[in-house]
């Protein structure tokens, strides 16, 4: 049975071609991708050990290692934070560093005195595994008859892999849902694993499950939301994190610099639709 951390390596590896690494084209083989014998040579260690690791048999390569690794497969610094993340995880001591308690639910007051003093901005807080627990006012008027929030427990993750209005509210659908999914991987908790297996990977299918699997760091680009109107909102996303309650503050704003003012900004879109520009 193979771990995170080995899947991760394996997924790098098995989408990295020999020349792009300056290595010989070795022919034909079964698997896409560079050679376990050519990663271990770079990184110093032996095909066996890197086999162990890949394979879930080693679930504790020291920091060094992991290290070699990264640089043999010429990590982005965010692959390597979340390949030194998922070392973390795998290891047999994890549980040392991460109870198995779920998130927590609850907003402290001070962060909804924040949110209100964001109004009327578009804002909410959530946390990793989707949860939509507070937002303002504006949030809610621009997701208004997408079925976003229809649900008592608002839940993104579980609104883009299971509602057929996601796809239409969200035009690059595929980059949000590798967000979402690679997301999963900073919630380790029972009540996450509880609720992955009873209620969302039943629902979501191969689209969950695919992207879940390949651990792929997702670009986060700008938010586009098609809106049911037929009014597009190109938005960039600004995350605050709330680390001792596991959170985040996300604020929306306008993608583009040069947007007009207020007053001209809505005039294109029905009521209620203008994103308050920066100025």
């Amino acid at each position: 049975m193979g771990t995170p951390l080995g899947d991760f390596i394996r997924a790098k590896r098995d989408g990295i071609q020999p020349e792009a690494l300056g290595l010989p084209d070795r022919g034909r083989r079964r698997s896409p991708g560079l050679r376990r014998l050519d990663l271990a040579a770079r990184a110093g260690i032996s095909v066996e050990y890197l086999a162990r690791i890949e394979q879930g048999r080693d679930r504790n390569p020291s920091a060094p290692v992991v290290n070699a690794i990264a640089d043999a497969l010429s990590l982005t610094a965010s692959e390597r934070n979340h390949l030194r993340y998922l070392r973390k995880i795998t290891g047999d001591d994890c549980s040392d560093h991460f109870k198995p308690a779920p998130p927590c639910r609850r907003v402290r007051q001070s962060v909804l005195d924040t949110l209100r003093m964001l109004e009327p901005g578009v804002a909410i807080v959530t946390n990793r595994l989707g949860d939509i627990l507070a937002h303002t006012s504006a949030y809610a008027t621009i997701t208004r008859g997408t079925g976003l929030l229809d649900a008592d427990q608002p839940n993104f993750t579980r609104y883009v892999f299971t509602d057929p209005r996601a796809r239409a509210l969200l035009p690059d659908w595929d980059d949000v849902a590798d967000e979402q999914a690679f997301d999963l991987w900073l919630a380790p908790s029972v009540e996450n694993l509880e609720w992955l297996t009873a209620e969302l990977i039943p629902l979501a299918g191969s689209d969950f499950t695919r992207r879940l699997n390949r651990h792929e760091v997702p670009r986060r680009g700008d938010l586009r939301l098609c809106h049911p109107s037929g009014h597009e909102l190109r938005l960039a996303r600004e995350t605050l994190e709330l680390p001792i309650d596991n959170q985040q503050l996300v604020v929306f704003l306008p993608a583009d610099d040069e947007l007009p003012g207020p007053s001209r900004s809505c005039a294109s879109r029905p009521e209620g639709l203008c994103v308050p520009s920066r100025e």
